[in-house]
């Protein structure tokens, strides 16, 4: 059986068709042009799946598609995403009428997850956490290569974690996510907050590593909330490794001395998990969506 995924974020949405031995067929992105609304990036998701059928010269296949957020167990409609217009929509049907096939919709970072399990960084480990510091901070579990979504279909979203009651609010309602510290969105926030410059994450990034003392002071804060947030973490799950994904993978120093920073905080006496790199790149949230299609 071909396999279709999509990865559908905040500002583009990928697509990917991969045929019964996995081997990649055809590959789209799009923008998402999310402003348009709901019925307009259902109609962007449908067009790039119709290129990615005539890829396939219209072999049996099956459709994934991987989303912030989550779809509610009771209600089924979409939670919890940052792309906040497809909130409370029934995504899964809307998928499935414009589509006219049958579609699985699953979180992104669970998807990412999965792909790194089954095909990168995680594969051969027992219990894969899967990061991503991007736009935003999700996380997936796989533990011998399945998927854990839970019971709210929340499992994995240390991004909402709260570290600190009297941080930033959070577009979730509540204050001092994890998300509003260690994303790449929240990061540029805090910077733009502290110094009234407007740099994004790579550039505030790259300062540090230049000596601007402003971006060194945010990147100290940066490296300290996330080993406070991944020790938290670790408390609970205790990983056999744990991959990083989304821009924000790209600092070298999370390696290092991020490590460094979870090692400090975390209820033991030493830290022996692989903090890594991902394998897959840009392509492991889309080949994850491929991998849970229906």
């Amino acid at each position: 059986m071909h396999r279709i995924g999509i990865d559908l974020g905040g500002t583009k949405i990928e697509g990917v068709a991969l045929d019964a031995r996995g081997a990649e067929l055809a590959r789209r992105r799009i923008a998402t042009e999310a402003d348009g609304g709901p019925a307009h990036i259902v109609a962007r998701i449908a067009g790039l799946y119709a290129g990615l059928v005539y890829a396939l010269d219209d072999a049996p296949h099956t459709v994934g598609v991987g989303t912030p957020g989550a779809i509610s167990r009771r209600t089924g409609l979409l939670k919890n995403s940052n792309t906040v217009c497809l909130n409370g929509q029934p995504l899964p049907r809307l998928l499935e009428d414009a589509l006219r096939h049958q579609v699985r919709v699953e979180n992104d970072a669970n998807c990412f997850a999965l792909a790194e399990a089954a095909l990168g960084a995680g594969r051969g480990h027992g219990c894969v956490f899967g990061v991503i510091l991007g736009t935003g901070c999700g996380g997936g579990i796989v533990i011998d290569g399945r998927l854990r979504t839970g019971p709210q279909a929340i499992a994995g979203e240390w991004g909402h974690m709260v570290i600190d009651p009297a941080g930033p609010p959070c577009y979730c309602g509540a204050r001092g996510c994890v998300e509003t510290f260690i994303s790449g969105g929240g990061l540029a926030q805090r910077f733009r907050a502290a110094t009234g410059r407007g740099l994004d994450a790579a550039a505030i990034a790259a300062g540090a590593d230049a000596g601007d003392l402003a971006c060194v002071a945010a990147m100290d804060e940066f490296h300290a909330r996330f080993g406070q947030a991944l020790a938290n973490l670790m408390a609970v799950l205790d990983p056999d490794i744990v991959v990083l994904g989304g821009g924000l993978s790209n600092v070298d120093a999370l390696y290092d001395r991020g490590r460094a920073e979870v090692a400090r905080r975390l209820f033991s006496d030493e830290l022996t998990t692989p903090i890594v790199r991902n394998h897959l790149g840009d392509s492991a949230g889309v080949i994850g969506a491929a991998l849970i299609g229906c």
